[in-house]
């Protein structure tokens, strides 16, 4: 809960929000485009250029124990979304689920209303002492809704470049003409460039049908794989010892990304612990190999690739079923 002194009782434990789906017009959001461990979505390229809408379904976890027997009453718990580039704000309220104690509901994003990034979280109001409408609780982490990232990375937005690398304006992609993308994540900010030269490449990740929007979502979702583990690279190539000989983390989307990732690549290990392993193997070389395969299975982890894979394969083993009918 956010570490705002209230001058009338509030509760103590933890509220928790998750967003369960999201839908753009209607259709189903790529998974790639979400990512729960950073509690991001991005919504750029999602449903072509012209959506009008999107509606996230929320859940929230209160303390229960604390709701029943705290000195409160007319309790209500809200999902609000705001961004402050627009000055925009919009609150619905959710209903508890008897079976599950979640408060669930659903609320929508109008693209008319919103710009850059809207956060999405949860409050907790009540009549105290007397006064209705007193927040007594809030969700610790906001969603970020990022308008105009192609990829969910919280702390900065990724941008994404369509070239023809054959004998587009960017020389140093000709030699991979073959490549079907390129992530270079060298500057403040991360770039995706996608290879125009290969035919079909970019109308095939704005999806189409129900197993094209699955493939789509699985190309998207290798792409995002890509980025995370290139990103990973640069920042550990970027954390430098100070004086005591502890690490100095980076900042911005490098210290996001290690705080992401390390956990998976190097289990059981604090940050500190883990980034000198990471030193300490790449300096000398031992057990780097194995290394690398935890690298890229936390970077798939981050991208959601497995979810989406089995997604995709159970979708065209359907269609599969439905043609030979």
């Amino acid at each position: 809960m956010s570490r705002i002194i209230y001058p009338y009782p509030v509760l103590s434990g933890c509220v928790e929000v998750e967003i369960t789906r999201v839908r753009i017009d209607g259709r189903p959001l790529n998974y790639a485009k979400v990512s729960p461990s950073l509690r991001t979505i991005a919504l750029s390229d999602s449903g072509g250029d012209d959506w009008r809408e999107s509606v996230f379904d929320v859940k929230a976890g209160l303390p229960e124990e604390e709701i029943a027997y705290g000195p409160w009453s007319e309790l209500a718990c809200v999902a609000v979304l705001e961004e402050t580039t627009t000055n925009s704000r919009t609150v619905q309220r959710l209903t508890r689920d008897r079976d599950s104690g979640f408060w669930k509901g659903s609320i929508r994003l109008r693209r008319s209303r919103h710009r850059s990034r809207a956060t999405l979280g949860v409050h907790v109001v009540a009549t105290v002492e007397g006064v209705r409408g007193r927040v007594i609780g809030r969700s610790e982490t906001d969603w970020m809704i990022d308008l105009q990232a192609a990829i969910p990375v919280r702390d900065k937005q990724i941008r994404i470049v369509e070239a023809d690398f054959r004998d587009g304006p960017y020389a140093w992609l000709h030699p991979l003409k073959n490549a079907p993308w390129f992530v270079d994540a060298s500057g403040d900010m991360p770039v995706v460039y996608l290879n125009r030269g290969i035919d079909g490449l970019v109308p095939l990740l704005r999806g189409g049908g129900t197993v094209e929007n699955a493939t789509a979502a699985l190309v998207n979702a290798q792409i995002a794989g890509d980025v995370w583990e290139t990103m990973f690279h640069a920042a550990v190539s970027e954390v430098e010892l100070g004086d005591d000989g502890l690490p100095q983390m980076p900042t911005g989307w490098r210290e996001s990304v290690l705080e992401t990732m390390l956990p998976d690549v190097l289990p059981g290990l604090s940050p500190t612990d883990a980034i000198l392993e990471l030193r300490a193997r790449r300096l000398e070389g031992y057990g780097w190999t194995e290394l690398q395969s935890r690298i890229q299975y936390a970077a798939a982890l981050r991208a959601q690739l497995p979810k989406q894979l089995a997604t995709t394969l159970r979708l065209t083993a359907r269609s599969s079923q439905g043609e030979h009918r």
